[in-house]
C-alpha cells in the first residue's frame, strides 16, 4: 500500500534514526537546469558529505561534475566513512552540496563555511522552515546565503531512500547556497 510521505503528513511515524531521509534526484536536476539558465556555476569539485545512497552524487557525476561522497553512515555507497562535522578546518579547494540531516543543518552551514575557501560554494537541500527562527536568524545575519533557490513544486524526500513507497510530501523544499566570503543581500529564485 501507497502512502504519503512521513514528513508533515504522519505525526505518529516514526523518524528514521539516522534522520536518512534520502532526496529525489529529480530536485536537484531541477535546481541544476535552474542554475546552468541563470550562469551560475558551481566552483570545484564537489563534496557530497552525506551522500546516503548516492542520489544526488550520481546526478551529480551524470551532469559532469568531479564528485566526492563521503559519509557517517556506510549505505553501501561513496568513498568512504567521514564524520563531516568532526573535519579539522583547513581550507578546501571544493566546494559542498548536500542534504543534510535537518537537525544538524546549522552545525553543517557552520562547518561547512569553516571548512571551504573564499569563493567556494556550500549548497543544502533544506526545508524552506529553515529560514525561520530566532537562532537562524542570527546564523542568516553572520552567514548570508547568496542565494536561496525555491522549488515550485513539492519535492520529494523519502526515509531510507524508498521513493517507490512514498509518494506524496507536504514539505516545501529549497536549495541554500553560500559562496565563502559573501556579505550582501541574498537573492530569492524559484525553480
Amino acid at each position: 500500500m501507497k502512502s504519503g510521505l512521513m514528513l508533515g503528513v504522519n505525526p505518529k511515524a516514526i523518524r528514521q534514526n539516522e534522520d536518512f531521509y534520502a532526496t529525489n534526484p529529480k530536485a536537484l536536476k531541477l535546481f541544476l537546469d535552474k542554475i546552468g539558465q541563470d550562469g551560475f556555476e558551481i566552483q570545484g569539485r564537489i563534496w557530497e558529505c552525506a551522500c546516503g545512497q548516492g542520489h544526488l552524487s550520481e546526478e551529480l557525476k551524470r551532469n559532469s561534475y568531479n564528485v566526492k561522497s563521503t559519509d557517517l553512515i556506510d549505505r553501501g555507497y561513496g568513498d568512504g566513512i567521514v564524520d563531516f562535522l568532526k573535519q579539522e578546518v583547513r581550507e578546501w579547494h571544493t566546494s559542498i552540496l548536500t542534504n543534510p540531516p535537518f537537525k544538524l543543518a546549522e552545525e553543517f552551514v557552520e562547518k561547512g563555511l569553516d571548512l571551504i575557501q573564499n569563493g567556494y560554494n556550500l549548497i543544502l537541500f533544506l526545508k524552506i522552515q529553515f529560514l525561520e527562527g530566532q537562532k537562524r536568524k542570527i546564523l542568516f545575519e553572520k552567514y548570508p546565503p547568496k542565494f536561496v533557490y525555491i522549488h515550485s513544486s513539492r519535492q520529494l524526500c523519502c526515509k531510507d531512500g524508498e521513493f517507490e513507497k512514498y509518494t506524496a510530501t507536504t514539505q516545501c523544499y529549497a536549495w541554500y547556497i553560500w559562496e565563502k566570503g559573501y556579505t550582501g543581500e541574498t537573492i530569492i529564485k524559484w525553480i
